[in-house]
């Protein structure tokens, strides 16, 4: 299932009604390939995370790998301004 910022336009009901939906397709053993900006449900379900900036691929790996140490400035930054 391909998937592009699926979440974007849905208030934020919808947006978890969508994911648990997404969740339990994945759960199922569909194939998922999703962009999105919803970090958390992304280090929840995926297997593999590949983080672009600017039109190129600057990290790819596990969920906790990225998100846990951050290789590159552009990965780093991006993080610090969700968490903050």
């Amino acid at each position: 299932l391909l998937c592009d910022e699926i979440t974007s336009a849905l208030d934020p009901e919808l947006v978890g009604e969508v994911l648990r939906v997404v969740e339990s397709l994945a759960d199922e053993g569909m194939t998922l390939l999703m962009v999105t900006h919803e970090m958390s449900f992304a280090r929840k379900v995926s297997d593999r995370v590949i983080f672009m900036h600017q039109g190129r691929v600057h990290e790819m790996g596990p969920p906790a790998k990225l998100f846990g140490s951050p290789e590159t400035p552009e990965l780093q930054q991006f993080l610090s301004s969700i968490n903050d």
